[in-house]
Formats: structure tokens, sequence, C-alpha cells
């Protein structure tokens, strides 16, 4: 029997399951594959690709300089053709796959036909397998973040004083939610040059006679397993003692604050989970860091990061069809191009993903998702979106984060409520309205800001199905207080929003 290795590009660690179980001295064959058709999917944003590309060409260096005997191909095909072509030339029997993090390609590869034994490796970039968040979740009665984030600390024993949480509480988000009041001194992030690698990723990308989306250059973002632990080292040395507290905030011309930028590593596996959560308790430990900054960070990594993938192993496969609202809205145009928005929010923060692929997960839920959601857009188009947009989005990802959390339209398996919110959050925790057209007071007349009509709206429409829903009692009753008339103002606004956008 010969055996190869098939390495997919976001499991680009050489801890990874298939690499860890082989013996470097068997000389076993291993492949890396790039598809030119496999992108074409949706328009995916120019500096992910570069990312991911750039990620993968470096790890196969780094492979073969520790003596593994590797082929990269450039496909401009998919990923099956090239590969059984290799499988043929390399004469192999069985190749070992670590299941791949992503339903559609794990299924694409069980239907691919290969001319050799597929070996499934169990996936280890997450701390939670498969098997042990499906036993976790397959006998409760609710599925809530929470529940799973208090198991995670004490199975991981991550901030525990034995059998109690470290400093009393679970949970330190009442600490975490200040406004940016003020005068914000806050640290630049660590970002890179490109090398010559990178350099020619992006003259590749900038190449290509398909429909991309977002700027290539300024390209800052790191490409090795170094370069992602030195990012690590900088959050936790610089940034993360202030994290907490403004993890909400939004700043204008402030892209990152105060925020770990270690989501496009962990997901391609240049970081592990583990390894990033020991290194934080870690720095808690030596330098008496803030309590509320440590627990906010690790609950977004042990906390909602394996919680949402774990909810995507678990869920049925149409959970990406669903939609309770029953929204149909296409997706406005301004998606795809900041600058035909004049909502100085939205401006800012799609500008914001045009030159870089990221923002901050509350400028993603609670402008962008929150936007969607009351707008009445469709969800596939929205997740979609998200999907091609972002420089740390996979499917494993943005299924649950944008259907579940954000759209609320699997009608609350992972939320016990919409994250819809009006104008008056926005201005809370942001200072975009302060440099916008529309007033957001306003519910009615000219100027009246496009999130209060769409909520209010929102509410209207569907208040039949938020009164089953037990925590929309008191909103409700406001919009039970709204005159008729104030009611029909908003809903022929809203109308003429839906018709714009």
């Amino acid at each position: 029997m010969t055996t190869g290795i098939w390495i997919l590009g976001d499991q680009l660690s050489l801890n990874q399951a298939a690499l860890q179980q082989a013996d470097l001295n068997a000389a076993i064959p291993i492949v890396l594959i790039e598809s030119l058709a496999h992108i074409q999917a949706r328009p995916y944003h120019r500096q992910k690709l570069v990312l991911i590309w750039s990620a993968m060409r470096h790890f196969a260096q780094e492979l073969q300089e520790s003596g593994w005997s590797v082929t990269y191909i450039q496909a401009a095909a998919n990923f099956i053709d090239p590969l059984k072509q290799w499988i043929q030339e390399h004469e192999i029997t069985q190749l070992q796959v670590m299941k791949p993090s992503d339903r559609p390609l794990f299924q694409m590869i069980q239907d691919s036909d290969l001319p050799c034994e597929i070996q499934w490796i169990p996936n280890n970039h997450f701390l939670w397998s498969e098997a042990d968040f499906c036993q976790w979740a397959s006998n409760r009665k609710r599925l809530l973040m929470e529940d799973f984030y208090r198991e995670g600390r004490k199975r991981f024993d991550i901030l525990m004083a034995a059998d109690e949480p470290l400093g009393g509480r679970w949970n330190f988000d009442k600490e975490n939610r200040q406004p940016p009041k003020g005068k914000l001194n806050t640290p630049a992030a660590l970002w890179f040059e490109p090398d010559e690698i990178t350099q020619a990723v992006i003259q590749q990308v900038k190449e290509l006679e398909i429909s991309l989306y977002g700027q290539i250059e300024p390209f800052q973002w790191g490409v090795t397993g170094d370069q992602a632990l030195q990012v690590l080292s900088h959050f936790s040395e610089h940034r993360l003692p202030t994290f907490g507290p403004y993890q909400d905030a939004m700043v204008t011309g402030e892209d990152t604050l105060w925020h770990g930028l270690l989501s496009p590593y962990l997901n391609l596996g240049l970081l592990q989970p583990l390894e990033v959560l020991e290194r934080i308790e870690l720095a808690h430990a030596n330098r008496d860091l803030p309590l509320n900054s440590v627990e906010g960070f690790i609950r977004q990594v042990l906390g909602w990061r394996e919680y949402m993938r774990g909810l995507y192993v678990f869920l049925d496969s149409d959970y990406p069809e669903r939609n309770w609202f029953q929204h149909i809205q296409p997706l406005p145009d301004f998606f795809w191009d900041a600058q035909q928005t004049d909502m100085n929010c939205l401006h800012q923060t799609l500008n914001q993903v045009e030159r870089s692929g990221y923002t901050h997960h509350i400028q993603r839920l609670m402008i962008l998702a929150n936007f969607a959601l009351i707008a009445g857009l469709s969800p596939q188009e929205v997740e979609n979106w998200f999907h091609a947009a972002f420089i740390d989005a996979y499917d494993w990802v943005m299924q649950t984060n944008v259907i579940g959390m954000g759209l609320f339209a699997d009608g609350g398996v992972l939320a016990s409520k919409p994250y819809a919110a009006s104008a008056n959050y926005i201005n809370k925790m942001s200072d975009y309205c302060q440099s916008c057209p529309y007033d957001h007071r306003d519910r009615t007349g000219e100027k009246a800001c496009p999130f209060n009509v769409f909520y209010w709206d929102f509410l209207d429409r569907h208040r039949g199905q938020l009164a089953d829903l037990g925590r929309m009692g008191l909103v409700l009753s406001h919009l039970n207080k709204m005159s008729e008339e104030e009611l029909k103002l908003i809903r022929q606004s809203a109308q003429k929003w839906r018709d714009r956008l």
C-alpha cells in the first residue's frame, strides 16, 4: 500500500492530524492544490485569495524544508482532476485527508470517484471533536452557548480555580460594553510587508479575469505560522489589557481598536486554538491583566468559535436554506460598493471591508447583519456576501453566524431573540451618527435614519412571530404604544426604502 496525504488550504499546520500520524522517514508524498475553478463559486475578496494562496505556498516550502516530499499544483481546473493525476503518477493506493471543516468540500471529495481509497483523519483544528460536540448536544433541551462555554472552561481547565470560575463569575460582559467616549489611545496593529512569494500571488490575482471583490493592496496580513505567532504575542502584550471594555465600540478611522486580528490565522490552521488560549491565560497569570479583558477574549475562542463550528456539524444539512421570516429582498448593490450608500455607519463599515476584508464582530452583527435583518434581505444572499467578502470566512463560519445569529433565519436555534436594533444602539456604541445625513433620533420624516424606519417596520411586520419569543415582550410593548398614524408613516417610508434598495 502506498499512502499519500492531501493537505487542504485551511489545514496549514505541522500538527494537523494527517501529518501528525505520518512517518517523515517513510517519504510519504504530500500534495497541496490551488484550484482556479474553486474560487469562482462567488466573487471572493482579493485579499482573501492572496492570504490563502500565499499561506499555502509558504507552508509547502516549510514542509519541504522539514524533509517532506511535497507536490504543489496550481490548477486551472477543479481540485479533483489534478488530484487524480497526482494519485496515478505516485501510484497512491490510500489517500489520507484530514476531514474538511466545510461540508460542501467534504461532500465533493466523497463524490469524486478517486482511483484509490480515502482515509478520513478526524479534524484536530478545533478543541471539541465532532463526536464530542454531538454527544454534548444530542440529549439537551436547549443549545445555549453559555452552557457550552461553561462546559468548555471546565473540560479544558481554562480560567478555572478548582471547580469554580476564576474571579467567581463566568461572564464579565457588563464590564465589556463601554461606548467609545473621549480620546482613545489605541495601539497600532502588527502588519507585515509582502515578501517575494506574496508579491507573486498579488500579481497573479491582479491578472485574474474573473469577478472578484475588494482592494488587493495594501496587503498586510501575515502568511506564515511564525507571523501568526507574532500577531498573537503582539495582541497579548499591547492590545489584550484594554480589549474587554471597548470590544463592542466602533470608531471612524479605527479599523482594529484593541481586537486580536487572529481569526484569519486560526481559520487557516496557522494558529491552534489551544495554543492561543494557553498564551492568553499565561499572560494573565504573569502580568495580572484585567480579568474582564482576558475572559472576554477567551469567550470568543473557547465559546463562540467552538460553538458555531459544533452547531454547523450538528444541525441538519437544510440549515443554510432556512428563512423563518420569509425575507426575500435582494442584496443592495452598495454591499459590493460602499460609495453607493450615504448611510454613514454602512459606508464606513463596508468601506473597511473593501479595503481589508475585515471588520470586528459588532460591525458585522450590529451594522451589517442588523441592517440585513430589519430591511428584510434574503438570508441566503446575505450569507453568500459575508462568505465572499470576509478574509476569515468559510462555510462553517458563516452559516451559523449569519443564518442563525445575525439574521435569526433559523427561528431561534442559536439565539433566544433577534439581534435587531435601531439607530439608538449605533449612536451609543459608535461615532458614525455624528457625520451622517440622517438623524438617529427620527423615526419618520425625510431625515429619519433608515435603521429606525426599518427597525420599527420589522417589529410591526413580524409582530405575531416575535410575540411568541419570551424576550421580546418589552420591545413589543413600545410598538403597541405607537399611534396607527405613525405606524402608517413608518410602513410607507420602509417600503420606499425597499424600493430604493
